[in-house]
């Protein structure tokens, strides 16, 4: 595998770069393997990079049904935050954005992540109240949280407009919280699983499984039937449907959440904003879009695209927020199908079924969950116990009670 550098991009330039290795091979699957992972998206390859560099386990296969990073891990917003109210969340969120801030090192591999801040801002003096319980509840799990006033949010977004229909009233601020590339985080985790032996096999979909005794034996394929010794379903928006393949039933419901972008821009918004009250967040990529999204849809869906009574919505809250932004062009839509659990909290580890091990229950927060969610999923398979961040995730917690209801909490409003 190559090394990228500057270097070795000047290398390359005299020979037209046609010299590059491959990122990653696609080689045909083998009868079997130690672990087979199910879906290809970021917690895919995060978790079977980490399985092969880390905890020695490097006859992995991860089974993808269409092409690499072409699920969620294409279909987000971005956003890398760990502010969350409870300090099981908190921890586990903490520790994945530590992860993001080393990760282009780390993967050899340029993820674009920029630590631009996250605010969210609040439109009553209620709001403002439930803003600073948040904040000081963040800054107690050791997570960096200042509240800010109006005139220092205007200082973050010169444009936004304080006095609208709901007018601003305050809010606070994550500074390490950010955005990075969501096909470069995906790429990035391909490019060197690949590089660690992993077998990463697209076009090859899953059709059944083989169980017996309460262990599944072997999955059905378009290729053919693999075999394992540990599975692991890392499929966003469809765990419930191969989990039911193994009997098993899970307490998730599938639903979309939508993503859309404007034309492209000079550079202009330097932060990512929240607002949970008028409903819609809203950043600037790096190719100059403006990217914004807002609530989840109200009904169960597998479709991939949007709807326009929520791009209405999301648009008259960014307008009414930011009336510079009126006169832009929308230029595309799109719709990741997220799998959110009771209580708004992931569901990582093992399950019932001997040796099946599942990463669900993301809901809107998953694409930021990538590198903590691959790291602490490999241990846990790689040990048979849970890793000390995944213990408050387990599936168990909706039989005993013991809920993570960020839902409420961290004002998330789906």
């Amino acid at each position: 595998m190559s090394h990228y550098s500057a270097l070795s991009i000047l290398r390359n330039a005299f020979s037209g770069h046609r010299n590059w290795t491959r990122a990653w091979q696609d080689p045909e699957p083998k009868k079997h393997y130690d672990v087979v992972i199910v879906g290809a998206g970021g917690h895919g390859l995060a978790t079977a990079y980490y399985l092969a560099r880390y905890q020695g386990v490097k006859n992995v296969a991860v089974l993808e049904k269409d092409y690499l990073g072409g699920g969620n891990s294409g279909r987000n917003t971005q956003v890398c935050r760990s502010n969350y109210f409870y300090p099981q969340s908190g921890a586990f969120y903490e520790h994945s954005l530590q992860l993001f801030e080393d990760l282009g090192q780390e993967l050899n591999f340029n993820v674009m992540f920029s630590q631009r801040g996250v605010l969210s801002v609040c439109n009553s003096m209620h709001e403002l109240e439930i803003y600073r319980r948040w904040a000081n509840a963040i800054r107690m799990n050791g997570i960096d949280s200042e509240m800010l006033d109006r005139g220092e949010i205007r200082k973050y977004a010169p444009h936004i407009n304080l006095d609208c229909r709901f007018p601003i009233r305050g809010g606070f601020i994550q500074k390490r919280g950010g955005m990075s590339r969501h096909d470069a985080v995906a790429w990035g985790y391909a490019r060197q699983a690949s590089a660690a032996g992993v077998d990463i096999i697209q076009q090859c979909e899953v059709t059944g499984m083989v169980t017996s005794d309460s262990r599944i034996e072997s999955l059905q394929t378009r290729k053919g039937d693999i075999s394992g010794d540990r599975f692991a379903l890392c499929v966003a928006g469809h765990t419930s449907q191969l989990a039911d393949m193994a009997g098993l039933r899970l307490p998730i419901t599938s639903i979309a959440l939508q993503g859309m972008v404007t034309e492209p821009v000079q550079p202009i918004f330097d932060t990512v904003m929240m607002s949970a009250q008028i409903h819609t967040y809203v950043s600037q990529s790096d190719r100059g879009e403006l990217v914004t999204g807002g609530g989840a849809d109200l009904y169960n869906s597998y479709a991939q695209r949007g709807s326009l009574d929520t791009q209405q919505h999301n648009f008259a809250a960014l307008v009414e927020l930011m009336p510079i932004f009126s006169r832009l062009r929308m230029m595309r839509v799109w719709a990741g199908v997220c799998d959110m659990a009771y209580d708004v909290s992931p569901i990582v580890g093992k399950t019932p079924v001997e040796n099946l091990y599942i990463s669900t229950g993301w809901g809107t927060g998953g694409y930021k969950a990538i590198p903590a969610g691959g790291d602490c999923l490999a241990y846990t398979m790689a040990n048979d116990r849970p890793h000390e961040l995944l213990r408050p995730f387990q599936l168990d917690r909706f039989s005993s009670g013991r809920l993570i209801d960020e839902g409420a909490a961290s004002g998330v409003a789906h």
